[in-house]
């Protein structure tokens, strides 16, 4: 009889403590004033077999345009445009014409970006075989900084014209917040968004339009402060060394003489290692955002804004350590006094 894998195992574990929870049929009850029934789309696409459908719809239409099997690459990239294209089609805005436009224009981007990028990343698995880890890793760190560039000077300006945002309370408190934070800003603007939230790139600060619509200006701020504390405290240049360090480390195990010498089967040393590693991506994650929003106290105003974003609500902790990279909402709330005692000493 095979032995049954560490990695199996934890999978097993862990999935056994989130099961029940997939019964729940109601918000907790912190939630459950703001909570706004959706989510259904991901679920009803995964009863119906609407991937297995996507994938299997690629391959036919290339072998229509005379390409087979082999052409996998290629079925991969018809694949993901099929469902971008379809999973496009419910989330129709009331302007069609605005809509049609945005989404022309993504389509192109996609085209443009998307194709070459996944050509080259799985043309680069079949190319490297094993040793395939520190070829991808210089191509992703290379795609990572040129994207840094392009996505705030080229792509951004495709969809949205920022609005300076006028004289007003908010603004001045945005800017009391950067200069307190010594954040160097040159623009600050809002831009059409159908999501809550709010972002900086550079010297520049973006602020989603339904973000100003919905929230009070304090409120704005504190979603600002939890971005900027990102800025603050350096976490997107430690959350990318730290990736490449990961990838570093995996690479020996796909070394075949070194698992020959320890007499491992490589999916064997695999698999909990990797395991180990996710485990400990997402604990720093989680601690990044811990932080963050101790420098921000935003929990209260994000309520709405998780909601309106149909993130999971029902979580086993076990499963939300493996699973997720950012506390859950009922871990914030539950950690909102203490972060309201910590405001005071922070600043903010």
């Amino acid at each position: 009889m095979e032995v049954l894998r560490p990695g199996l195992l934890v999978s097993v574990i862990y999935r056994l403590c989130q099961y029940p929870l997939y019964s729940e049929t109601e918000p907790p009850k912190a939630l459950a004033p703001h909570f706004e029934p959706g989510q259904l789309l991901d679920s009803t696409m995964l009863q119906y077999g609407f991937y297995a459908w996507s994938w299997s719809s690629a391959g036919r239409l290339l072998a229509k345009l005379g390409y087979g099997p082999e052409y996998e690459i290629l079925q991969s990239i018809f694949f993901v445009f099929i469902l971008y294209f379809l999973s496009s089609v419910p989330t129709l805005p009331l302007s069609v014409l605005l809509f049609v436009a945005d989404l022309l224009k993504g389509w192109a981007v996609a085209i443009v970006l998307g194709s070459p990028f996944l050509a080259a990343f799985l043309y680069i698995f079949k190319w490297a075989g094993v040793q395939f880890v520190p070829w991808l890793m210089a191509f992703m760190i290379s795609f990572q900084l040129i994207m840094v560039v392009i996505y705030p000077t080229v792509i951004q300006p495709l969809f949205n014209k920022l609005s300076p945002l006028p004289e007003s309370d908010l603004r001045s408190r945005i800017e009391s917040l950067a200069t307190k934070l010594k954040f160097p800003l040159s623009t600050c603007g809002s831009k059409r968004s159908s999501h809550s939230n709010a972002y900086f790139h550079g010297k520049h600060i973006v602020i989603f339009d339904i973000l100003v619509q919905q929230s009070k200006p304090e409120g704005v701020e504190a979603v600002l402060a939890h971005e900027l504390g990102h800025w603050f405290l350096l976490y997107p240049t430690k959350t990318m060394a730290i990736s490449q360090v990961t990838i570093l480390a995996l690479f020996p195990a796909f070394l075949r003489p070194l698992l020959r010498t320890f007499d491992f089967p490589k999916a064997m040393i695999l698999t909990p290692f990797e395991a180990v590693v996710s485990i400990a991506m997402n604990a720093v994650s989680r601690h990044f955002e811990w932080q963050a929003d101790q420098f921000a106290c935003e929990l209260q105003d994000r309520i709405t804004f998780h909601v309106k974003n149909l993130s999971t609500v029902w979580v086993d902790w076990l499963y939300s350590t493996y699973h997720h990279s950012h506390p859950t909402l009922t871990e914030r709330l539950k950690a909102l006094p203490s972060c309201s005692r910590e405001k005071e000493g922070l600043g903010v």
